[in-house]
């Protein structure tokens, strides 16, 4: 299914004759997104001054879909609703309850701060909900019905004012039924850049938002990473990842499936073995050969495991943990002998699945935590999208007269220092009128 290399690799970081391929990627960049960019300018500069106008135009082209009004209405939102399965109905407010009650504890965890660094200096900040964000739902090859869980129901327990999704028009209905029951305010059916744009700048039908959130492809990634700063976003994904670290204890058979069920999302889904066992390592291609015979997805997981699957064997678990570390890999499952002891020794991840009982797949769909987490080795800088991704912590600063004798000087002094004259004479009219107070009442 791909290259075989058997002999020492050069990798990155100093990794020689610690690490090898058992498996190599076929491929070693997992997108060229050169064609995206200008497209996407064009997209945004267009929606930018033409609004609504705009968009109509490039959910025509994009989409195929006409739309005389892109809200979804009150009495749409009811049939979608209606119109679900009565078990993916349950299946979804399950989901929707576990997430919520996970995103209530992290904010829970989440205090505002006062505190008296100082005589009279009171510092603090607060925890501040963001007024409007926006959250893009996917529709990819499949309906997502995870998605919008994922993307609106942490903003409402942030309580954030308003929550804005926007969906592909063609989404299937149970994706509207999802962003309604998930609490998302206002609806709209509008998909790829243009949607990106359409809630950065704001339309005649779409509300600007402050930030924007959830994944979506290289047209919606780029559209993200060139709106950043008059808006926020979440983060830049990629495509989706995994990777199982594994000692002689790990189940081939288990790996490869894990492997398999993330690689069916996209032909770019990057996979892979890192593990300290050659047994181990042959056992798991050749369970991922066999099971791609049976897999009703093969030809999207075939070709991601081709071109992005690895297996690698490491000398010893101290190389596995610091291979592990570099590849921080958006979902890294730990199937070691001691895995809850092993995973304290990791910290390079989007999130972490400890011990072979926790597959991605139950976090992907309702378990409550988010799955909407960094990719291409962002994980050494950042976690995933979670409650805290809803709130601003703005900080404050009260001066009682005692606490301007203690800071106006030294801040006199590094002004002048500074020749900041401007910034010596704030600090010193307040300290030169305290003097003066203070002088007058002990005449």
């Amino acid at each position: 299914m791909g290259r075989d290399r058997m002999d020492t690799v050069t990798f990155p970081d100093g990794f020689a004759g610690q690490v090898r391929f058992v498996k190599a990627p076929g491929r070693s960049s997992v997108a060229d997104t050169a064609d995206v960019v200008g497209l996407v300018a064009e997209i945004l500069q267009a929606v930018r001054t033409r609004g609504d106008a705009a968009v109509r135009e490039y959910s025509r082209r994009f989409d195929g879909a006409d739309l005389e009004q892109f809200e979804v209405s009150a009495a749409d939102r009811a049939a979608a609703v209606d119109g679900m399965d009565r078990q993916t109905r349950a299946d979804t407010e399950f989901a929707i309850e576990n997430v919520r009650r996970f995103a209530q504890a992290q904010l829970a965890t989440i205090q505002p701060l006062e505190m008296e660094a100082l005589p009279g200096l009171h510092l603090g900040h607060r925890v501040i909900p963001i007024e409007r964000v926006g959250a893009y739902v996917p529709g990819g090859r499949f309906p997502l019905l995870s998605a919008p869980i994922m993307t609106i129901v942490p903003g409402k327990v942030a309580g954030c004012d308003e929550v804005v999704a926007c969906l592909p028009p063609n989404a299937h209905p149970a994706m509207i039924a999802g962003c309604h029951l998930s609490g998302a305010d206002r609806i709209f059916r509008i998909g790829g850049a243009q949607a990106i744009a359409a809630m950065a700048f704001g339309t005649e039908s779409v509300p600007g938002v402050n930030k924007i959130v959830g994944p979506g492809n290289a047209f919606v990634n780029e559209a993200k990473r060139q709106v950043f700063g008059p808006v926020g976003i979440d983060q830049l994904a990629g495509p989706s990842e995994i990777f199982v670290v594994a000692d002689a204890t790990g189940d081939a058979e288990m790996i490869a499936t894990d492997l398999l069920a993330q690689a069916e999302h996209d032909v770019r889904t990057r996979v892979g073995l890192i593990t300290t066992d050659e047994a181990l390592a042959a056992a798991t291609a050749e369970e991922v050969r066999r099971q791609l015979g049976t897999l009703a997805t093969a030809k999207i997981a075939g070709e991601s495991w081709t071109n992005y699957g690895e297996i690698t064997v490491c000398t010893d678990e101290a190389a596995m943990i610091r291979y592990s570390d570099f590849i921080a890999a958006e979902h890294l499952q730990v199937h070691t002998a001691e895995p809850r002891a092993f995973a304290k020794r990791l910290r390079n991840y989007g999130s972490l699945f400890i011990g072979q009982n926790a597959s991605v797949v139950y976090s992907d769909k309702c378990v409550g935590t988010n799955h909407t987490l960094p990719t291409m080795h962002a994980g050494r800088y950042t976690g995933g999208l979670w409650v805290g991704s809803y709130v601003k912590i703005a900080t404050h600063q009260w001066l009682e007269d005692e606490a301007v004798d203690v800071v106006a000087p030294p801040a006199m002094r590094q002004s002048a220092s500074e020749g900041l004259e401007g910034h010596r004479r704030a600090a010193a009219i307040r300290h030169d009128r305290r003097a003066a107070t203070f002088a007058a009442l002990t005449r």
